[in-house]
């Protein structure tokens, strides 16, 4: 099974974009009109961006127990996508399979992390579901995502005049997506490079919506370095038969040079409260803070 679900990606990929659109446009349709037989996902990656959230999915995908959105590799229904409604939601998901052919569906999509609204949407209408939220160096992390910005036509600044200017970009912003359902906002979900970094706060309201023993945190940095064990260990905290990959690869991954080291040094500098919190709510130093400690 996994064999085909590697070659349908291929072949996705080699399709004319026109030629995508339209089978996703089917697709959907289909899912709309037999909606009430679909299966609501049982585990939800939520983000955070760049921090290996397309190698995770590419991993969960191959799981013979799982089973993946029909279309992309999330909806973005429980962020921008939330006026759609849940029909349009079940309509990603593959029609349920009785018995013991049944398995869990799952999706990936990294802006919920991020999203002020998005863990008490997931929470009141999944109220069963596990979370998997994925970080990553907060430092890397924003330089990965500038330059995934700039390869997609998102931005035009450079990233030490991005970072500069990311205050005034999205000043409010936040505040007013919490306090105005249904807006939408450019500037909170394309330009906010260090922000999406402070991840303590961000999966608090996971832990607060959901509760500590449905979120669980994986540390690209470590699943990279020893993926195998650290993807088992997943697979066994959100309860599920262990599945070994062959491969483990780095999808999605944009390389690009080093930062000045004045710079790094000073976007090291104010992730250092965020990353104590972050130390305190997961019981244990990031593994990118280890080294400043020995």
């Amino acid at each position: 099974m996994s064999g085909l679900r590697t070659v349908a990606g291929k072949a996705r990929r080699r399709l004319p974009e026109p030629v995508v659109r339209a089978a996703r446009a089917l697709l959907l349709g289909w899912g709309w009109l037999t909606a009430d037989l679909r299966e609501e996902p049982g585990v939800i990656v939520v983000g955070a961006q760049r921090a290996g959230t397309t190698t995770l999915f590419r991993l969960l995908s191959e799981h013979p127990h799982l089973c993946r959105p029909t279309v992309d590799k999330g909806t973005g229904y429980f962020d921008d996508g939330y006026r759609h409604g849940r029909r349009w939601y079940r309509a990603h998901f593959p029609l349920r399979r009785p018995g013991r052919w049944r398995r869990t569906s799952f999706e990936c999509s990294g802006y919920y992390l991020f999203h002020p609204l998005a863990a008490e949407r997931i929470a009141r209408d999944l109220p069963g579901v596990q979370v998997v939220a994925m970080v990553r160096d907060p430092v890397a992390r924003a330089h990965s995502a500038h330059r995934h910005e700039l390869a997609r036509g998102f931005e035009t600044l450079p990233f030490a005049e991005a970072v500069e200017s990311e205050p005034a970009r999205t000043a409010g912003v936040a505040a007013r997506l919490a306090a105005e359902p249904g807006t939408l906002s450019f500037e909170h979900r394309h330009h906010a490079y260090l922000q999406r970094g402070e991840y303590a706060v961000q999966l608090h309201r996971f832990v607060e919506q959901l509760g500590p023993d449905r979120v669980h945190v994986v540390e690209a940095d470590e699943l990279f370095a020893d993926p195998v064990p650290v993807y088992v260990d997943l697979q066994r905290r959100l309860g599920l038969p262990v599945h070994r990959p062959d491969e483990v690869g780095r999808w999605n991954e944009r390389p690009g040079d080093p930062l000045p080291p004045d710079l790094e040094a000073r976007l090291r500098g104010h992730f250092d409260d965020h990353d104590a919190a972050l130390a305190e709510l997961l019981g244990r130093v990031p593994s990118w803070r280890k080294e400043s400690l020995r």
